[in-house]
């Protein structure tokens, strides 16, 4: 222990931010210990899927042009739609991230004069020019689609009055984002995303209820598909890339949903038919298969920053003792000062990049300046060590990911290490 010590201690951290650290882990051994259970279950479920769909070695070789014929193209997705239990999926490197497969997903899926609701309070930053909440070009709103959403309730509940207002001839998708993104509401577990999907469609019985799944997908044993979801959404460089995906988005749900998304990811009349794979598949079928394990670690992860920084009198969201239905850790810092140290801590333990210094920059999307902390091999993956939130009120950084669990605890102590060099922090005496 002592070698590894100095090992941290080579790295940056010093005896007493170590030795903390070390103090708080010893009393999550048995939280980690079902989360190592949960990502065994999870392991099993990919791997039944791909012994099911008899994914050989001619599902990696590569295609170009227009991809008809794409064997391991459709297998892969296959895979998908048995791993999450839906009827059918897209999973494609033509999708380039989270936002783009939602805008996908909604575009094709409502049509001039429908509503879209959100029952769940604002969405996240990159959604709201593609709905038009912000005007933007070829917003959903530009081509006649409205928009209305249910705030939460103060104690962060569904309102079901209100929701069930709100749902009205117009109301043809319902969109539920089961992460918190720059908010610092809880997350939903699965079971009440199920609820309220129940809820809507017994206001509402033919509306189709759309789940923003990114950040959550293997961190519970069953998905939003297991509960209702026509649509389930996320991106390939978050947990189901495995880190190792390096683009891409998927829709999992209903053949007749996805069928349409196929159709606006394309053209209509080629669909599913066309997009080629350019070489990418093995990274895709490995990065899937690893992707329960890999999310056990950033949950691991999440799970030590929260008690880590709970303890010194941050506000954490999710607190250190609450169930975890994503891997996103909020940490109040209470200034910019504060936000920038974390994530120059969470950039200097990165394997790439460790000598760059974060600052804010006005990212494409917010409305706010952004800090972001990403040394990562695949440019923006959050399933990589990362931190990240925009300067304004509460100055809260959003913390995720980590390819190993060991990485992710190094990051949470250099966050710590700065945050208490610039006198930001105090450990307990």
């Amino acid at each position: 222990m002592k070698e590894l010590e100095r090992m941290y201690e080579d790295l940056g951290v010093s005896r007493a931010v170590y030795a903390y650290g070390e103090e708080i882990l010893d009393c999550l051994k048995p939280r980690f210990a079902a989360i190592d259970q949960n990502a065994e279950y999870n392991q099993a479920k990919v791997l039944h899927a791909m012994q099911e769909n008899r994914v050989d070695a001619t599902c990696f070789a590569a295609t170009t042009g227009y991809g008809y014929d794409d064997l391991g193209r459709d297998k892969l997705e296959k895979v998908y739609a048995a791993t999450f239990h839906t009827e059918a999926a897209l999973v494609r490197p033509q999708i380039t991230c989270g936002t783009h497969a939602l805008a996908v997903a909604l575009s094709a899926n409502l049509l001039p004069g429908d509503e879209l609701l959100s029952p769940v309070g604002a969405p996240y930053d990159t959604l709201e020019e593609v709905i038009g909440i912000r005007p933007s070009k070829c917003s959903l709103k530009e081509y006649g689609v409205s928009y209305r959403q249910v705030d939460l309730l103060p104690d962060g509940s569904f309102d079901y009055d209100g929701i069930r207002a709100a749902i009205t001839e117009k109301t043809k998708l319902i969109t539920i984002q089961r992460s918190k993104g720059y908010a610092t509401r809880p997350s939903f577990s699965v079971q009440k995303i199920g609820e309220l999907i129940a809820f809507c469609k017994s206001v509402k019985p033919g509306v189709t209820c759309m789940v923003d799944n990114c950040y959550g997908e293997f961190v519970e044993t069953i998905e939003p598909s297991d509960v209702g979801a026509d649509m389930i959404v996320g991106s390939l460089i978050k947990n189901p890339g495995g880190g190792l995906a390096p683009i891409g988005g998927y829709i999992c749900g209903t053949a007749a949903c996805v069928e349409r998304c196929a159709y606006r990811l394309s053209a209509p009349g080629l669909g599913q038919e066309v997009g080629a794979n350019l070489g990418l598949l093995p990274s895709l079928y490995e990065g899937f298969f690893l992707a329960p394990n890999v999310v056990s670690g950033a949950l691991k992860g999440a799970i030590f920053a929260a008690n880590v920084y709970e303890r010194l009198g941050f506000r954490v969201v999710p607190d250190g003792k609450e169930s975890r239905h994503d891997i996103i850790q909020a940490v109040e810092l209470g200034s910019a000062e504060g936000m920038l140290a974390f994530c120059r801590g969470i950039q200097a333990a990165a394997p790439v990049d460790s000598y760059v210094t974060p600052v804010p920059w006005a990212m494409p999307g917010y409305d706010a300046e952004v800090v972001m902390a990403a040394g990562a091999f695949v440019q923006g993956s959050s399933i990589e060590l990362s931190a990240d939130g925009p300067i304004r009120e509460p100055y809260a950084v959003y913390f995720q990911g980590g390819l190993t669990w060991y990485h992710a605890k190094l990051g949470i102590l250099m966050s710590l290490q700065k945050l208490v060099d610039a006198g930001l922090a105090k450990l307990p005496e």
